[in-house]
């Protein structure tokens, strides 16, 4: 898209624009509806909702809030945010419903607000004072507020970048909030961030810092859920996973959400129902707890791009817990179910328990009763389980062979897979690494290698599956290790390189996260973020050594030094 546009132009050229994700329109935006699949009233509302979200943490941040409500908006924050990450909720009528609820708290807030400064409404902004009494007003509105409202590409530039952090941030917390693991400096720091994207007061390097400021919050976020994941399941442990199917029926859940596999395996438990792990679901298997359950059986198919033919094949009902749903074929349309913040059009809904229960499966576990088994796709099993705890354990060994020479690099491919045919690349460097070559790996990019017959070093396997894509801190634990071992002052010494694969907004976090860390000289790709203008860029190119990728050839040569 033509920069020297004014947004007047580009506003009046597009129905929608969004460019959070990798897989944008022509490498710089989606403006008629999203290559997700997403429409382009869906987009805006969630325009909408977040400038909505902006408008009540600014009131929140000078207000004397009673602590439910407290807990309130940081719930609600969360799970708003969330909700307009990638693939995670289509669903129009889902978003129309979340903006009046914000609306609605919006103005409880303000009446807090208007107690510690009353007769000072002129420095309220507009996120805070629009009024709207119906939708129509809302599709009005939305169109105003997007991601062009910010003339200044370099602004606007930074502004999508500390959003699309938070929404990341926003995701972890949640799944720790879950668990009964709420973090209130996190919350804080959403509040301030987001209220901070209508100051436009602030310069770039205001901006700069903030966003840097965020991967700090990045730390912590992931931190917090990596406890709350293994305080309540257990630490990972190294685990062969099956990947074939039993003659029973059987439900297939996919997303990331750990509670909701736990209830639906206390539910499924003596029913004759299995239950399979999908994509980023994978590594629930890692987790002692999970064990326990003869019925969870194993992991079926790959990565989420590919559940339009693998949910065809798997016969039974599919439960989407989080983000990574895909417009729905119609040869299981009727098979597949949505919960929590995840919504399609059209596709039934799991609400949550009242009162903190239980959510119920049991139209669910009925429907699966009376489903054929699932039809077997691959058999075998895959290893995983390489979280920092199991590492630590094995750390020992893994100086041994680094001093020996026996592990010469570690080459961190951890990230998100896709579409694309160009992520084909990562399974050809893969294959490329020479043998004395270590991929540290978490999220679903590993399923573009890590059914490949690597072998190991000395026992240690040559793919390290950390988990899911919210389990990157366990990568940043394991360089920290490493370096503490090894006894060297800047991490960036350690025999590591960083050919990392991103698609969405929980890639963003974790990599200002590595930033915030110190690391350095990290490669994206397949193509750099198209929300990063050409002088935001090179901030981090200038500063970080942020780069793409090249051919699988070039890289090697500049990963392994050769």
């Amino acid at each position: 898209m033509n920069q020297s546009h004014t947004t007047t132009d580009l506003l009046q050229e597009t129905s929608m624009f969004c460019y959070q994700c990798q897989e944008v329109a022509g490498g710089t935006g989606c403006t008629t509806a999203g290559v997700c699949g997403k429409p382009g009233d869906v987009a805006n509302l969630q325009d909408l909702l977040v400038y909505v979200l902006k408008g009540m943490s600014f009131l929140a941040l000078s207000s004397d809030l009673p602590e439910h409500i407290e807990r309130q908006l940081s719930l609600f924050t969360m799970n708003s945010l969330f909700a307009t990450i990638t693939n995670a909720n289509f669903d129009h009528d889902s978003f129309v419903s979340q903006i009046r609820t914000a609306l609605t708290m919006r103005d409880v807030i303000q009446h807090y607000w208007y107690e510690r400064h009353a007769g000072d409404e002129a420095s309220l902004p507009d996120a805070v004072l629009w009024k709207a009494e119906d939708e129509i007003q809302f599709a009005v509105k939305a169109k105003q507020v997007g991601v062009l409202c910010t003339a200044n590409e370099d602004i606007r530039s930074l502004r999508e970048l500390l959003t699309y952090g938070l929404k990341g941030m926003a995701a972890y917390t949640y799944h720790a909030y879950q668990l009964g693991y709420p973090h209130a400096a996190v919350d804080l720091f959403l509040r301030r961030a987001l209220a901070a994207t209508l100051d436009d007061t602030l310069t770039s390097d205001d901006l700069v810092a903030l966003v840097l400021e965020a991967g700090k919050y990045g730390v912590e976020a992931m931190a917090l859920l990596d406890e709350a994941n293994t305080s309540t399941y257990g630490h990972p442990e190294v685990t062969q996973v099956n990947i074939g199917v039993r003659n029973r029926p059987g439900i297939l859940i996919s997303g990331h959400d750990l509670k909701d596999l736990e209830q639906l395996l206390v539910q499924t438990e003596g029913t004759g129902v299995d239950v399979y792990t999908h994509s980023e679901m994978l590594p629930a298997h890692y987790y002692p707890a999970f064990k326990n359950y003869s019925h969870f059986v194993g992991n079926y198919g790959n990565a989420w791009w590919e559940q339009t033919k693998e949910f065809a094949a798997f016969n039974g009902p599919i439960l989407m817990t989080t983000n990574c749903i895909v417009p729905p074929k119609a040869s299981y349309m009727d098979r597949i179910y949505t919960t929590g913040n995840t919504g399609y059009p059209g596709v039934r809904h799991i609400p949550d328990g009242a009162d903190d229960t239980p959510k119920d499966f049991s139209e669910l576990i009925e429907h699966a009763k009376s489903c054929p088994p699932p039809t077997e796709l691959e058999s075998g099993q895959i290893v995983g389980g390489f979280a920092h705890h199991t590492v630590t354990q094995l750390a020992d060994k893994i100086v041994q062979a680094v001093e020996t020479g026996a592990i010469k690099r570690f080459i961190v491919m951890a990230g998100c897979d896709g579409r694309m045919k160009s992520r084909d690349y990562y399974t050809e460097f893969a294959k490329q690494l020479p043998h004395d070559t270590v991929i540290l790996t978490a999220g679903c990019a590993k399923y573009k290698y890590n059914k490949l017959e690597l072998g190991d070093i000395g026992g240690i396997p040559r793919v390290l599956d950390a988990g899911q894509c919210n389990d990157s801190y366990s990568l940043a634990v394991i360089a920290l290790k490493l370096k503490e071992l090894f006894g060297l002052e800047d991490i960036n010494q350690l025999p590591i390189s960083y050919n990392i694969a991103w698609y969405e907004q929980k890639a963003v976090i974790v990599l200002l996260a590595l930033l915030h860390l110190g690391v350095k000289n990290i490669h994206l790709g397949p193509t750099l973020p198209a929300f990063l203008s050409p002088n935001v860029a090179q901030v981090l190119i200038d500063n970080f050594g942020i780069g793409g990728i090249t051919s699988v050839e070039e890289d090697m040569a500049l990963f392994l030094g050769a």
